[in-house]
This record gives C-alpha cells, sequence and structure tokens, in this order.
C-alpha cells in the first residue's frame, strides 16, 4: 500500500473493458468463422453442425461490440482504477503458478506435477515446515494415484517419473 493507504492502480477501469470486450468480441469472430465452414445453415436432415454455435457466437460479437463501444464513450472524467498493484500482485501469485502447473503436466504428469504445486503453495504461502509439506504434496498424489488409477481404472496424464516406476 502507497502512503495515505491508497493502492495504487495498475490499470483502469476503462482498459480493462476494452481489453475484455475486444478479447470476446475475437473469440466470438473466430466461432462465427468456424461455424460457417462447418456448416450453418438448416439441412434437410436438420441443423448442421455449426448452427446453433453460429447464432451463440453472434450474440456474442454483438454484446461485445456494444460493451466495446460503451467502454470507448466513456468520459475521462469517470475513469476509476479496475485494481490496485497491491492486489494484482496477489492475484498474480496464484495464477502464475497455477499457469506452470498445467504447464508442468504435460511433461512430468498430473501426479508429479500435483506435489510439486502443493510443495510451493504449502511452503511459499503456508510457510509449512519441510516434513510437512512433504507428507501432504506426497501423500496426495499417492491417494490419488490409488484412487484414479487402481480403484477407478481412469488413467490420468503421465510424465517421465512414472514411466521410470512403470506405473504408466
Amino acid at each position: 500500500m502507497s502512503e495515505g493507504g491508497q493502492d495504487r492502480p495498475a490499470f483502469g477501469q476503462k482498459s480493462a473493458e476494452v481489453a475484455v470486450a475486444a478479447l470476446f468480441l475475437l473469440l466470438g469472430a473466430i466461432v462465427v468463422y468456424d461455424s460457417v465452414r462447418l456448416g450453418a445453415r438448416w439441412g434437410s436432415d436438420g441443423p448442421q453442425a455449426g448452427y446453433f454455435p453460429f447464432y451463440i457466437a453472434v450474440f456474442v460479437c454483438v454484446s461485445s461490440a456494444i460493451n466495446l463501444a460503451l467502454a470507448l464513450l466513456k468520459k475521462k472524467g469517470e475513469a476509476r482504477a479496475f485494481v490496485g498493484v497491491e492486489q494484482l500482485k496477489l492475484v498474480l501469485s496464484v495464477l502464475v503458478p497455477s499457469v506452470l502447473y498445467v504447464a508442468l503436466i504435460a511433461g512430468t504428469g498430473i501426479y508429479v506435477a500435483s506435489a510439486v504445486f502443493i510443495a510451493f503453495f504449502m511452503r511459499w504461502l503456508g510457510k509449512y515446515p519441510w516434513w510437512k509439506v512433504a507428507a501432504v504434496s506426497i501423500g496426495n498424489s499417492v491417494v490419488f494415484f490409488l484412487i484414479f488409477e487402481i480403484w477407478f481404472k481412469v488413467p490420468l496424464p503421465k510424465g517421465w517419473f512414472e514411466r521410470l516406476l512403470g506405473l504408466d
């Protein structure tokens, strides 16, 4: 927090509204394009594969265009902070490790990635002692391995470590 107990704004509400509206407009346009490619008409045997996604995407595009126009037309005097720097740091302290966790699953498998993810948060945010970190993170992965792989017979993504142990 900066002086006066106020958090310095990271970016304004207008910027956030413009960015989100533009992103949804882009995603809607991609779905419209692909729906037309698949067939967005009513065929002799009923709706084609892209019929319903096309109309939903058109609705998303129109809504996004309206929101984008409204955001762009906002006056300077109406500017408000969307998020403060300190708030953004808190959000990113969870978002960045979560994105890395998802990326780590592809290489190491879900069990190793989950153990690392849990250990990281327990030690970094929770400040737990190493023996508790190891017990919970490894124990969690072992329990989920037994539940999914052995009991339910549902294979989850494996990585190099599971292959090394012959668990794939």
